[in-house]
């Protein structure tokens, strides 16, 4: 007589395989192939440069090209792959040049960092800037599915949830980073400093649907540094440049430029 684990094991062994799915397996090919092509020699060894980068190209496209495929398959609609693949390669100078100053940022900013090569190889921070960057290429290329999938493996890997949509200027810095959340339509200047904890949400979403393609999550301007635990809602929400938010405080109105704001529910000017 079967057990049980052999009958569902025998029905398990006969069920449809749907090809209707983006596989780990490539989403993680992917990324390692473009930290790869992005930060050489700190994913494997290189021999010569030249030969490695092409074959990271290669590869980028190949895995590229598996996951669009498969996205075509679960829209049922065209993405025009090897274009997408071509308008996706032309932006990598400007995801490169970014990723660069996030490494610069982090840097300059921890003080517990004692080279770029020991943030590119463990701060989760990075990591997670890194495949948000990639992903709001193809998020602004209106590749469905996909963008989300990529921050989403980020955000089981490092803890750290950012939407696609999102819009962050350059020099972003994130410390520790666990527990952090930026909603969709946030919008993040130069040289921001979040830490541990920290949500950009909305402020409610009971409309639910209704509220798609609206501002619904806060401006961030330039200089401002929001410490752990802070949480800030809203899209009309503006946090002014040069203010720096305090741990834990709930904000769901706009805070002027140069302010610092505590849980007490102070706000002074800096001096």
């Amino acid at each position: 007589m079967d057990t049980n684990f052999e009958k569902w094991l025998k029905a398990k062994k006969n069920i449809e395989i749907s090809d209707d799915a983006l596989q780990e397996e490539d989403v993680i090919g992917f990324l390692d192939n473009m930290k790869g092509f992005l930060f050489p020699g700190y994913v494997e060894h290189v021999n010569i440069l030249s030969d490695y980068m092409d074959e990271k190209m290669d590869a980028i496209r190949y895995y590229l090209h598996k996951l669009l495929r498969a996205v075509e398959r679960i829209t049922k609609k065209s993405l025009l792959c090897e274009n997408m693949i071509d308008c996706f390669f032309n932006h990598i100078p400007e995801v490169d040049e970014l990723i660069q100053t996030d490494l610069q940022a982090l840097f300059d900013g921890d003080p517990a960092a004692k080279t770029k090569s020991e943030i590119i190889l463990t701060y989760p921070g990075l990591t997670a800037i890194f495949i948000y960057r990639i992903a709001h290429v193809l998020y602004e290329l209106e590749v469905p599915i996909l963008p989300r999938a990529l921050t989403e493996y980020a955000h089981g890997k490092t803890g750290i949830d950012i939407h696609p949509g999102a819009k962050i200027d350059a020099y972003f810095f994130i410390d520790h980073g666990t527990g952090i959340v930026i909603g969709e339509t946030s919008i993040i200047g130069k040289h921001v400093k979040l830490y541990q904890g920290v949500t950009l949400g909305a402020l409610s979403l009971r409309e639910g649907q209704k509220l798609s393609g609206t501002k619904r999550h806060p401006t961030v301007k330039d200089n401002v540094t929001i410490y752990s635990g802070a949480s800030v809602f809203g899209g009309e929400t503006i946090i002014g440049e040069n203010t720096t938010l305090g741990s834990n405080v709930f904000i769901t109105s706009s805070v002027e430029p140069n302010m610092t704001v505590t849980i007490l529910g102070e706000k002074k000017h800096k001096e």
